[in-house]
């Protein structure tokens, strides 16, 4: 059971992106506990919505990919793997940006070279996989991940939420456009079109090709990664919502990465500033090398086109650092990369939920009545989200 544990928690990164971060700050610092609601459902689609992309491997032994290619005609799949690029793109963006800002409030590195710091480090990290093996490329990125808990949750130790408040924030509700904007973000954050796609391949990579008869023990091994994973990066989103709403809301500045980071050493300390930094330094390292990496099983799948991760880190790097040094507030840019993303996701998970309820691929672990019920309801309130998003944006 242990040996098969790991693929949900290299997915569980993209849950904790300096996208995040930002649109979690933003959220937190704004409105206090007001979309904390948004956390919370948006986690429990995405524990439903990565094991069905976990699922679809063990038992059809394609990526999601791939599964779309095999069922597409040729000018389909083309425009299919254009927003699927535009995608890593905006996730590229978000993660690179955040990287350099930590590495900014860490050591004052300015944010166009420590983007490209966080490129050759992240590139590093792919090689591991390359190099090595899948397992230890699994183990670094899950190491990542411990250091973003500490960086993150330790805050709410030093100033502790309103259980009242957060409680109130649990019932869905929004106060005019700006919050609608960054449920919209904060969706994409959380369930991301990249994770989806990547979570297929990363379990196939780790289980391999999976007998008949061992389908159900992987399958279940498969239910207690997923869980796992992501009740670790739900409680990470919520802590930084619930810090940002104990500790910087109505304070000037907190708009932004930089200002967060001065209002958490105003408010907690020096020592909680520099836990909350290598956080986001942590998010921006694991959380690209990971993008990075879907994005080359995404073109690998799509197009049949092995291009080497060197190359597919540079290209997804450029954008970044043109952002970065446009002076593009890295903030906005950050939520506004994970509204992109929250576009994305319907085009992942339709087809997911399509492929893995065809009784001729799935056979006996096709989903079942409640299963189909529920991913509908997720398509739903992803689709209405952004159709909403929309109309308040561009009709009042």
């Amino acid at each position: 059971m242990l040996r098969l544990l790991g693929p949900a928690f290299i997915a569980a990164i993209a849950y904790v992106d300096p996208g995040n971060v930002a649109a979690n700050l933003t959220a937190g610092a704004g409105y206090g506990y007001l979309l904390l609601w948004v956390l919370v459902l948006a986690n429990a689609m995405a524990v439903l919505v990565q094991y069905l992309s976990a699922k679809l491997a063990v038992v059809s032994g394609k990526t999601l990919p791939e599964a779309v290619r095999d069922t597409l005609p040729d000018g389909g799949r083309r425009a299919y793997w254009v927003q699927a690029e535009l995608v890593a793109v905006a996730t590229d963006v978000a993660e690179v940006i955040g990287g350099a800002v930590a590495l900014n409030l860490l050591f004052g590195i300015p944010l166009v070279a420590g983007g490209i710091i966080v490129g050759i480090v992240s590139t590093v990290l792919l090689m591991l996989h390359g190099w090595r093996s899948v397992r230890v490329f699994e183990l670094v990125i899950i190491g990542l991940l411990l250091v973003i808990v500490l960086g993150f949750v330790s805050g709410l130790f030093l100033a502790p939420p309103d259980p009242a408040e957060a409680v109130a924030g649990l019932i869905p509700g929004f106060e005019g456009t700006p919050t609608v904007l960054l449920a919209a973000s904060m969706l994409g954050a959380t369930v991301m079109p990249h994770a989806i796609y990547l979570h297929s391949a990363m379990t196939r990579d780790h289980v391999g090709r999976v007998a008949v008869v061992d389908r159900p023990r992987v399958l279940r091994a498969t239910k207690f990664d997923v869980v796992g994973a992501l009740l670790v990066a739900g409680c990470v989103n919520i802590a930084m919502l619930l810090l940002a709403a104990s500790a910087l809301r109505g304070v000037e500045g907190t708009d932004t990465l930089e200002g967060a980071h001065a209002a958490v050493v105003a408010a907690i300390g020096a020592g909680g500033g520099l836990l909350f930094a290598i956080g986001l330094l942590a998010s921006g390292l694991a959380s690209t090398s990971v993008g990075a990496y879907a994005g080359s099983v995404v073109m690998g799948g799509l197009l049949r086109i092995r291009v080497p991760l060197l190359l597919r880190r540079v290209l997804t790097l450029v954008p970044a650092l043109v952002v970065l040094a446009a002076g593009v507030d890295p903030t906005q840019a950050l939520v506004l990369s994970q509204v992109v993303l929250s576009f994305g996701i319907p085009f992942a998970i339709v087809p997911l939920v399509r492929f893995t309820g065809n009784r001729e691929l799935m056979g006996e672990y096709a989903n079942g009545p409640v299963v189909r019920v529920l991913a509908f309801v997720a398509v739903a309130l992803v689709v209405g989200l952004n159709v909403t998003l929309l109309a308040l944006t561009f009709l009042g």
